[in-house]
């Protein structure tokens, strides 16, 4: 029998390995301490054990050393999914936000007052990684005996024991992802650690955006291929297997869960990606918020709004927590928050990425597109996801500006004035000349329509049946749609097909068309959204083509703004090797010189 009288805890680091049977080698010589488990004391039976053991010192504080372990362990554990030493681990700037973030929900749990050890000091997290890296790198174990376990010996680890009860995000994703190489499902990979500081970054830099629904910790994908490891954010209407397709909707998230993936999700799998997050969206991927669902907010500015329909997948990306999200774009619902978030938004040819598996809105309207850190980034996940090979730039790069909509009376000057700044950045180095936009005006004026009048289509039997599973602003555009005629609806659409050849000819004097992507930058939370917003990025959505949205300045107040570049449709690839050197010549920096609020 045991019980308090007969229980003395202890706390050992020091580093072993086993050589052989029988045979053990001693890494290093660290901290050994011995104490009663209520702690305050230090009694005769605790020093005279410290006495009979070798290192070993008597402590009246057991839990707080066994506590300071625990924070330590679970850097081990999310250090041990990759072949990096320890040392390495901890000395490489990439993953020193994760390391600090678990040492931190693990000790604001600790139920004393945790202590330090062998260069380990709780008050001193950011000092103690250069310690520990020290204290590693004079060690003779390089590995963590949680990797030997993972990728030697290959047996369950001890992460359910040590890990598992503990409260907070970052352990869970540790857990999951452990439980994941132990079945098999993953190898100890640097990949997994970048996608475990991705999660690290969606807790710390996306949750208070609002852009986050939810992080899938240890997602399946295929080892290898063109995006292997690349952590991607997909927005909430488009299925996940076993995650409800959310629509910013409260009825929607708390919804049946997929029973597959969208063709787009499996491309992406199958490339190697990690789909790791889904992201908050306005209702439906209309221009409306559910006064449920909280706004996305801006990560250059958290007072204003992130934008559109897929805010949350520019929110992250602009906010540096992934590199790559999915959004859908019916009326410019990519470019316009890459616009106002400050990150490249490509929408590309309609059906060059499959719709299916994706909540509709006006089916003739939408396309699945890219947020992303860079036009090349985009390029390189496009051509991965459609098995399309690179192709080089004109050689004599053409640029066509739509002059007409630079002087559109709703572009804000400041907008404008960036918009002339970056145009004559790229007078040196390519071909710009004047566009004439009069066809995609005509065809802009479509829009309104068709889109209302599709996408009563989709929604008219829900909101025959349940008016309020909707949001009251959703609820009354989607009735907006049902006064949309058949004949209205049909002649738009008729008149589409013909301004078709007049707006295909606005590109025969240019590789690329270049115009405004928003009349103004972010504005102020919570404010009703303004009519016209998307009154330069509507027609490509019309019209079928390729169009991207690339950064190119800052306002005063340090706000992003970007342009919209434009290409005939199916030349896709062509678009995007054109703003990967229009990127190039601009140089914009993810930085602005006079910073707002970020």
């Amino acid at each position: 029998m045991t019980g308090p009288g007969r229980l003395v805890a202890s706390f050992v680091n020091f580093g072993a390995d086993v050589l052989a049977p029988g045979q053990i080698m001693q890494g290093n010589i660290g901290t050994f301490r011995v104490g009663e488990p209520e702690g305050g004391v230090i009694t005769p039976r605790v020093t005279e054990l410290a006495d009979a053991l070798p290192y070993a010192q008597a402590t009246d504080n057991i839990m707080g050393f066994l506590w300071g372990k625990e924070a330590y362990g679970a850097m081990l554990f999310a250090g041990a999914v990759s072949p990096l030493s320890i040392a390495d681990t901890l000395e490489d700037p990439r993953w020193r936000p994760l390391m600090l973030a678990i040492a931190r929900e693990v000790l604001a749990q600790a139920p004393v007052t945790p202590e330090g050890f062998d260069g380990f000091e709780p008050a001193d997290l950011e000092g103690s990684l250069d310690r520990l890296v020290t204290f590693n790198r004079g060690s003779a174990k390089s590995h963590s005996g949680i990797y030997r376990d993972l990728a030697v010996r290959h047996r369950k680890t001890e992460v359910d024991g040590q890990l598992a009860g503990l409260a907070g995000p970052l352990t869970a994703y540790v857990t999951e992802l452990i439980r994941a190489i132990e079945r098999g499902e993953r190898q100890c990979d640097v990949a997994n650690l970048e996608l475990l500081a991705a999660c690290e970054r969606t807790e710390r830099l996306g949750r208070p955006l609002r852009a986050v629904v939810t992080v899938w910790p240890a997602p399946p994908r295929r080892a290898g291929g063109p995006l292997h490891g690349l952590a991607v954010a997909v927005k909430d209407m488009i299925d996940v297997a076993g995650h409800p397709r959310g629509n910013g909707n409260p009825a929607g998230m708390a919804g049946a869960p997929a029973a597959q993936d969208a063709p787009v999700i499996t491309a992406l799998r199958r490339a190697g990606a990690d789909v790791y997050a889904a992201t908050a969206l306005v209702e439906y991927a209309t221009r409306c918020q559910h006064p449920d669902v909280p706004e996305v907010l801006n990560p250059w500015d958290a007072g204003r709004t992130a934008g559109g329909s897929s805010a949350g997948s520019a929110a992250l990306v602009g906010a540096g927590a992934c590199t790559v999200a999915l959004g859908t774009d019916t009326g410019g619902s990519v470019r316009g928050p890459a616009h106002l978030c400050g990150v490249t938004g490509f929408k590309p040819s309609f059906g060059a990425l499959e719709v299916a598996g994706v909540q509709p809105l006006a089916p003739s309207l939408d396309h699945v597109g890219l947020l992303a850190a860079d036009a090349r980034l985009a390029g390189q996940v496009f051509a991965a996801l459609t098995g399309r090979a690179a192709v080089d730039v004109p050689g004599r790069l053409r640029v066509g500006v739509v002059t007409d909509q630079l002087a559109h009376p709703a572009l804000d000057p400041e907008v404008a004035a960036v918009l002339r700044d970056a145009i004559a950045a790229l007078r040196p180095a390519i071909t710009v000349t004047e566009a004439d936009g009069a066809a995609l005006a005509q065809m802009g004026e479509l829009y309104e329509d068709i889109v209302l009048g599709e996408a009563w289509l989709v929604h008219r039997d829900q909101v025959q049946r349940d008016p309020g599973h909707f949001g009251p602003a959703t609820l009354e555009l989607l009735l907006s749609g049902s006064r949309i005629s058949p004949a209205a609806l049909g002649a738009a659409t008729r008149r589409r097909e013909e301004l078709r050849p007049a707006t295909s000819a606005a590109y025969d004097q240019a590789d690329v068309l270049l115009t405004p992507v928003m009349p103004w930058t972010a504005r102020p939370a919570g404010a009703a959204p303004e009519p016209g917003g998307g009154v330069f990025t509507r027609i490509h959505n019309l019209t079928g083509a390729p169009a991207i949205a690339l950064p190119c300045g800052w306002t005063g107040a340090g706000l992003p703004v970007g342009l919209q570049l434009c290409a005939p449709p199916g030349a896709d690839l062509t678009l995007l090797a054109v703003a990967a050197r229009v990127e190039a010549i601009l140089g914009f920096s993810p930085v602005p010189a006079s910073p707002g609020p970020r």
